[in-house]
C-alpha cells in the first residue's frame, strides 16, 4: 500500500507491506526509488511488516523547499515511524540509505532494534570524492543529467552480471530520468557535505550487521580493514555482487537478513 505523508509544504512517498509486529525499513541508494526494493520488500513481508520510503526528491517524494541534508532525510523516516505508530523497527540502508540509517541512528537511537548497512560506509566522503561530486552537480547545471544515470547504474552490478540484470538498469534508468535537476543537485551535496559517523557506529549497543559485495565498484573491500566495528556486529561479503547485492544475489540476501533477524532481534 502506498502512503503519501506532509510535512513543510511537502509530500513524501512511502510503501507498507506485511502485517507482523516486527517491522523492517528499507532506505533505497542515490538515484533509486522505493521501487528498487520491490523484489526483496515482497518476500520480507511475509514474514514482517516493512515499511520502504521515498527519500526526499526520489520517486515521488518531493524534494524539500529548502536546502536538503543527510539528518532532515533521517527527520522524514522518523516522522513516517511516529505516522505509522512504530515503536521500534530494524533499518536497513543502502549506499544513500546507509548515510541516512546512520544519522538515524545518532539522532533517533530509541526507535532503533538493529541497524544494517548494505553495501555503504560509515565515513566521509574523501576531497576526491567531493570533487566527483561537484563535477556531477555541473553536468546537471548544464542540463546532462542522462550523463549522470546512464553512466551510474551499470556500475552499480558487477561486470559479469550488467547483461543479467539489463532490464533491472533500464528501470532504475527510467526511474533516475524522473528525478528534477534540484533533486540530483540538492542529494550530491547533501553526500558530500554529511559528516563521518564512524564513532557512532563504533559504540553502537544494538545490534549491527555490514553486508558488503567483494565485486563492488563503489566500496573496495579494504573498507574492511579499516572499519571499527561494535561488538555486537555481524559482517557478510556476497562474493558475486558489486553494489546491488539485494538483487544480484536475492536470496541469499534474504537468507542473510531473516537469520539475522531469527538470531539478533528478539
Amino acid at each position: 500500500m502506498d502512503k503519501i505523508f506532509r510535512i513543510e509544504n511537502s509530500d513524501f512517498r512511502y510503501k507498507i507491506e506485511g502485517q507482523s509486529e516486527k517491522v523492517i525499513v528499507l532506505l533505497h541508494g542515490y538515484l533509486e526509488s522505493l521501487e528498487v526494493w520491490n523484489d526483496f520488500s515482497s518476500e520480507l513481508s511475509k514474514k514482517y511488516k516493512v515499511i520502504v520510503p521515498d527519500l526526499p526528491g526520489h520517486g515521488f517524494s518531493d524534494v524539500f523547499l529548502i536546502e536538503n541534508s543527510i539528518g532532515k532525510m533521517a527527520d522524514i523516516v522518523k516522522y513516517i515511524l511516529v505516522n505509522e505508530s512504530v515503536n521500534k523497527c530494524f533499518v536497513v540502508g543502502h549506499s544513500l540509505g546507509g548515510y541516512v540509517a546512520l544519522a538515524f541512528l545518532e539522532k533517533y537511537p530509541e526507535f532503533l532494534e538493529a541497524i544494517s548497512l548494505f553495501h555503504s560506509s560509515p565515513f566521509a566522503d574523501s576531497e576526491e570524492k567531493k570533487r566527483n561530486r561537484d563535477r556531477e552537480i555541473e553536468i546537471v547545471k548544464e542540463g546532462k543529467k542522462a550523463q549522470i544515470y546512464n553512466n551510474h547504474f551499470p556500475k552499480t552490478f558487477a561486470e559479469e552480471n550488467i547483461e543479467k540484470f539489463k532490464s533491472k538498469i533500464e528501470e532504475m534508468n527510467d526511474i533516475a530520468k524522473n528525478m528534477s535537476d534540484e533533486a540530483i543537485i540538492q542529494t550530491l551535496n547533501s553526500m558530500k557535505n554529511r559528516k563521518d559517523r564512524t564513532e557512532i557506529l563504533k559504540y553502537i549497543k544494538i545490534p549491527f550487521i555490514y553486508i558488503i559485495g567483494k565485486k563492488d565498484n563503489f566500496i573496495s573491500m579494504d573498507i574492511l580493514e579499516k572499519l571499527e566495528l561494535p561488538e555486537n556486529s555481524e559482517i557478510v561479503v556476497l562474493e558475486k555482487s558489486g553494489h546491488m547485492g539485494f538483487i544480484e544475489e536475492k536470496e541469499k540476501s534474504l537468507e542473510i537478513i531473516n537469520g539475522f533477524i531469527d538470531n539478533k532481534i528478539r
